[in-house]
């Protein structure tokens, strides 16, 4: 009786640490899987709206504005001052974000021409294959292979967007974060900008798969004129 009881508490205990364990994993990864597709997508006009809200109104008034279907992007408004803004989704994010899949995920950009011709063709790539149904390594896969046969851009220099949006959703963790600017350059460590350092203004990281790295420089109002109230941690 004595053995079987021992016996039972070894397997209790291993059925207990399994089901923390797989809690533990269901709160590291809250989005496991892609959503319905219906749970990405938004109303036109709204995305419009909130597109636009990503930059000032002097600047977003005058963009190109892309909306997202179920297939990819589709040019909504047209622009005269070359600049596009369009909603991201979650998985322009790092394959490895814990939000790569949330779709409450809404980052309004809105970039300029160079970013336009050499940023936006990743997310718009990103997204046309994430929408057909490939996993999140098949896109990485395709991504690479674009790049390797010249059908993707090299970041060019000078390319930035707006990020100025108080109704944006970036992540679970970060809401809407600080209204910003970001620039991209190719691959760049961010300690070479000054970027990541006490006291600096300017935060940074390097995206390998999207072959560039990122300068953001939060600003002290958002694209509606109202000021960003929060701290920066």
């Amino acid at each position: 009786m004595q053995r079987k009881f021992f016996y039972a508490t070894i397997v209790l205990s291993i059925v207990f640490a399994a089901l923390a364990q797989a809690r533990a994993q269901a709160a590291a990864t809250p989005y496991p899987k892609m959503a319905p597709v219906d749970q990405y997508l938004m109303p036109q006009q709204a995305e419009i709206a909130l597109a636009r809200s990503a930059a000032p109104p002097s600047i977003s008034d005058h963009a190109e504005v892309l909306v997202m279907g179920r297939h990819g992007y589709t040019t909504a408004v047209k622009g005269t001052n070359g600049f596009v803004c369009f909603v991201e989704r979650s998985w322009t994010n790092k394959l490895d974000h814990r939000d790569f899949w949330n779709p409450k995920v809404r980052a309004p950009f809105c970039v300029n021409a160079a970013a336009a011709r050499s940023y936006l063709p990743i997310t718009e790539m990103k997204t046309r294959l994430i929408l057909a149904g490939k996993s999140k390594q098949q896109m990485a896969a395709a991504i690479q292979t674009a790049f390797d046969q010249k059908k993707l851009p090299p970041i060019e220099r000078g390319a930035m967007c707006f990020m100025m949006s108080k109704q944006g959703y970036l992540n679970d963790a970060a809401t809407h974060w600080h209204p910003h600017v970001m620039f991209f350059t190719p691959l760049t460590k961010p300690e070479s900008w000054g970027a990541n350092l006490p006291a600096s203004p300017i935060f940074g990281t390097e995206d390998q798969l999207d072959r560039l790295s990122v300068f953001f420089v939060p600003v002290a109002k958002w694209s509606d004129g109202t000021p960003d109230a929060n701290p920066i941690n």
